[in-house]
């Protein structure tokens, strides 16, 4: 098992317009929740995220994600990938 760590920048709007502007800046969308908090919305930079689903442990490993200094520890909950393309279009983590 592989501990990973992902640099996020912090997202204010929520919704289908905000995540596909997040898209045309060259990032993914994610989110991150659970553990009785509110829900932080996060991009995340697409090269580290396909070399970590590269490996096969993702799913079951502990990620760090560094969101402008502050570090969360969560598991992948879920990603959804483009039908055509298969790149990763929005990442779903839960806290721990």
């Amino acid at each position: 098992m592989t501990d990973y760590t992902f640099n996020a920048k912090k997202r204010e709007k929520a919704g289908k317009g905000a995540a596909r502007a997040c898209r045309r800046e060259g990032r993914v969308p994610a989110v991150i929740y659970g553990g009785k908090k509110d829900a932080v919305l996060i991009s995340l930079d697409p090269v580290e995220l396909e070399k970590a689903l590269d490996l096969s442990d993702l799913y079951q490993s502990v990620i760090v994600i560094d969101i402008e200094g502050k570090k969360t520890k969560v598991v992948c909950q879920d990603v959804q990938f483009h039908p055509v393309s298969d790149k990763p279009i929005h990442v779903d983590f839960l806290r721990q």
